[in-house]
């Protein structure tokens, strides 16, 4: 079967190999499919992988020989289930790859929130240090982590994977989550309401679904202590955006660490761009290359079980 990849860039800018996929059948990758040129890219697909280009319902339906999309990802929005249901089509994603990397990079906006790191570092190569008239200096409060409350909206995989990493720096463990059926072995579960008024730390690892969408409102930020941190490396609109950099603005919340954003890139005019102690980091807690490595494994056997008969992964 024919296979396209639409929007392989991200996933392999140069360090990984499609030699597997390659070998599945005739491939073509594109690094980057602009909107206007998705049906002539795809037109000669059966197979048809995509990573953020989107897939909608008038292109799924102006594609006659496609048989099967593969998401180069977890989160399946950019694709039209229910139009490909209709078709049959199966759409399968990649559901695990980034566990520890997501939760590694929480923690590094934490840190950087708590500490300010690459912030003194900077300090030093200007040269502030060997002008400082004291041996040692900061700039910002350093805010010890043990001890504090960490609270985790949503208990999947990475979910989990940060509130080990917070239990490991001796914080204290809350989670929300209206799906779990017994509490973590690390907190306690807790209304949301309550996980947003007593957390030090809150931090985002739930899907985005219309129930989710702006989970973080105006209402749940004015809930939450003058001295907290947010924390997102989920999804952008979880997160009601002029909202935040109001409370950020207003020093109604201490800071934020968000690695997404609701429109990614984003808009120069995002009020969160310029907000007070936020820290952005550009979608990167998916790409080190371990994680990428085991996504490209994962989204080649996902085709080949699929030309054996047995689809796996599949979301729709």
């Amino acid at each position: 079967m024919n296979i396209v990849v639409l929007d392989g860039f991200t996933l392999n800018p140069g360090d990984l190999s499609w030699a597997d996929l390659q070998a599945l059948g005739p491939c073509t990758v594109f690094d980057r499919t602009p909107p206007k040129e998705v049906l002539s890219r795809a037109a000669g697909a059966e197979i048809l992988l995509t990573n953020k280009t989107e897939l909608t319902r008038a292109t799924i339906q102006s594609l006659p020989r496609l048989k099967y999309i593969g998401v180069l990802a977890t989160g399946t929005n950019i694709v039209d289930l229910e139009a490909a249901r209709a078709r049959g089509i199966p759409v399968t994603n990649v559901p695990t790859y980034g566990t520890r990397s997501v939760a590694q990079l929480t923690f590094a906006l934490l840190l950087e929130l708590a500490q300010h790191v690459g912030h003194h570092a900077n300090t030093v190569r200007e040269g502030q240090w060997t002008r400082s008239t004291d041996w040692c200096y900061w700039d910002f409060p350093l805010i010890e982590l043990d001890g504090l409350a960490l609270g985790i909206v949503g208990l999947g995989r990475i979910g989990r994977a940060v509130g080990e990493l917070g239990a490991a720096f001796g914080m204290k463990l809350l989670a929300s989550d209206p799906t779990a059926k017994a509490p973590p072995p690390f907190g306690r579960l807790v209304e949301i309401d309550a996980l947003f008024r007593e957390s030090d730390v809150v931090s985002l690892h739930c899907p985005l679904t219309p129930q989710t969408s702006k989970l973080v409102n105006a209402r749940r930020l004015s809930l939450m202590k003058p001295t907290a941190f947010l924390l997102n490396t989920s999804r952008g609109p979880l997160v009601d955006e002029p909202a935040l950099a109001e409370a950020l603005n207003s020093s109604h919340i201490a800071g934020a660490g968000l690695d997404v954003l609701a429109v990614e890139p984003p808009t120069a005019d995002n009020p969160l761009l310029a907000a007070r102690n936020c820290l952005i980091t550009p979608h990167m807690a998916w790409g080190t290359r371990a994680a990428r490595s085991r996504l490209m494994h994962v989204a080649v056997e996902n085709v080949r079980v699929f030309l054996q008969g047995k689809p796996q992964n599949v979301v729709n």
